[in-house]
């Protein structure tokens, strides 16, 4: 009886046992929880083109290291929930544009913004066409030292903001320039060289796809004419100098404006040329700054320096100042206000050599060619009035022969033959004296040293007209002269007049003025 009551387990020890169990794998469950747990965020954004910002559509979204894979709604916009914390790099993906990718940080129960542009794909991206050489033609001859260049290009894709780069070599001495023209399709180029062949070639860029290169298109500059007259056209305001021929053929109908070929730019004032058969160079007035300064250039219109500098040229009216070249081409002798100017051509050795003893203006100077002592002049009050024609000794400062003075009205216009036995010169034959220094009826002199006498000219000038800025042909057998209308609109007219009174005047050039013949 005894032993069967110890063999026999109690219940109540069974129920403490299995509640013990049941509270350990309660333990052991929470302990899982907190070892194998996992912290989750968010990711949100918005995709765009680049430059542009216009929301992109369907991009496929998918993260490094990777978790879910969305893509975009017609805003733009994504979002990928529930991904573990860490950082990650979000990529984009669309067909016709560059996948791109931007980096994010996911924190736990926050969401991790991030904005991403993406770029045109150059595999949808056509480069641009070739660019065509416009001007000048392949092989173009006969070209001015001025050019503007011109060449066209076309791209499909309408957002491309096409950059050109125009290059031009020398062909003689191999010398390249570069020129960027950013959106322009033209360039002008100045200075270009006489009878010279020049290659020429245009690269454009689209900023997305490589270089594009056009064809080597070739041109040659104009041989430079052997021209015996100088003139000065106005071309856009400003003066512009040029040199020209005449026809020989005697006809009664003879062609005007032959071979005229210009020598300075557009784009600046220059005006009074002068041509020395000794240095074989031409000497002209140009406006620097606010002074008017001597130039010199060749015969093709190249190489052209500043002579005078400290002391410009000056007097009244600049458009009436005359210079002149001296003692056979060493010198060139010009007015400033009251004083006669001297320089060497290459603008050293500037000095005074005369000066008014009466404070009267120097307007013009011009010299003999055998007599290197003497000068003419042209002198004249503040208003271009109470004019003088004279001439000077320089080796004495004193007045050698009067030429013209005491008349009312303009005077102007001097020249002297090479054995200062003539001179020509202008005046204003209906003796105005006006605010606007006006001439209403000049007409050309001829005055003979042995005589003591001037002799109006027998032009065809009538009422209304001006004969102005004569000078000698080199064998002093005529003389070319502008005629023009008085009025202040009129455009001028260079003639030709000789002395042999058969067919003695006719026109050389048209809208033209300020002439010379060496």
């Amino acid at each position: 009886m005894c032993k069967k009551n110890e063999n026999k387990f109690p219940m109540k020890n069974l129920r403490i046992i299995l509640m013990c169990l049941s509270f350990s794998l309660v333990f052991m469950q929470c302990n899982e929880d907190k070892i194998d747990g996992e912290s989750l965020g968010n990711i949100s954004g918005t995709i765009v083109v680049k430059g542009s910002n216009v929301p992109l559509e369907n991009v496929k979204v998918s993260t490094n290291p990777a978790s879910s894979v969305t893509f975009t709604g017609a805003d733009g916009k994504f979002n990928i929930s529930n991904i573990k914390t860490g950082d990650y790099s979000v990529q984009a993906e669309l067909s016709g544009y560059i996948t791109s990718f931007e980096g994010v940080s996911v924190i736990e129960d926050l969401t991790g913004a991030v904005a991403i542009e993406m770029s045109t794909s150059n595999a949808n991206n056509e480069p641009p066409s070739i660019p065509n050489l416009v001007f000048p033609e392949d092989g173009a001859t006969d070209l001015t030292f001025e050019v503007q260049f011109k060449w066209e290009s076309t791209d499909t894709d309408a957002n491309d903001e096409l950059n050109y780069k125009f290059e031009l070599r020398n062909g003689e001495t191999n010398e390249i320039q570069l020129f960027e023209t950013a959106q322009d399709t033209f360039y002008t180029v100045s200075n270009l060289k006489i009878s010279t062949s020049y290659f020429w070639q245009v690269t454009v860029n689209d900023g997305t796809n490589g270089d594009v290169v056009s064809a080597v298109s070739q041109f040659k500059t104009i041989e430079a004419p052997n021209n015996p007259f100088y003139f000065v056209k106005t071309i856009n305001g400003n003066s512009v100098i040029f040199s020209g021929n005449e026809d020989l053929s005697g006809s009664s109908d003879a062609e005007i404006d032959v071979d005229t070929f210009q020598l300075t730019s557009e784009t600046t004032n220059s005006f009074r040329p002068r041509f020395n058969v000794g240095q074989q160079k031409v000497a002209f007035l140009r406006n620097v700054g606010g002074n008017t300064q001597l130039f010199t250039m060749d015969q093709d219109g190249t190489n052209s320096i500043q002579v005078s500098d400290a002391v410009p040229v000056n007097g009244f009216r600049l458009d009436e100042v005359d210079y002149c070249w001296a003692l056979n081409g060493s010198k060139l002798y010009y007015p400033n206000f009251t004083k006669l100017q001297s320089v060497n051509p290459d603008g050293s050795g500037t000095a005074m050599i005369y000066e008014t003893a009466d404070g009267s203006l120097i307007t013009e100077v011009e010299v003999s060619e055998f007599d290197n002592d003497l000068v003419l002049l042209k002198t004249n009050n503040l208003n271009g009035y109470n004019a003088r024609v004279f001439t000077l000794r320089l080796s004495t400062g004193a007045e050698e022969t009067v030429i013209a003075e005491g008349f009312s009205g303009a005077m102007g216009g001097i020249d002297i033959t090479a054995n200062a036995d003539k001179v020509i010169y202008t005046r204003d034959i209906s003796n105005s004296e006006n605010s606007s220094y006006r001439q209403f009826q000049s007409r050309l002199f001829l005055y003979e040293f042995a005589t003591g006498v001037s002799t109006a000219l027998d032009t065809d000038a009538v009422t209304g007209k001006n004969d102005l800025d004569p000078k000698f042909s080199p064998d002093e057998g005529a003389i070319v002269f502008t005629r023009s209308s008085n009025n202040a609109t009129a455009i001028p007219e260079i003639f030709k007049f000789k002395f042999d009174g058969v067919n003695n005047e006719r026109q050389l050039f048209s809208a033209a003025k300020m002439p010379d013949w060496e």
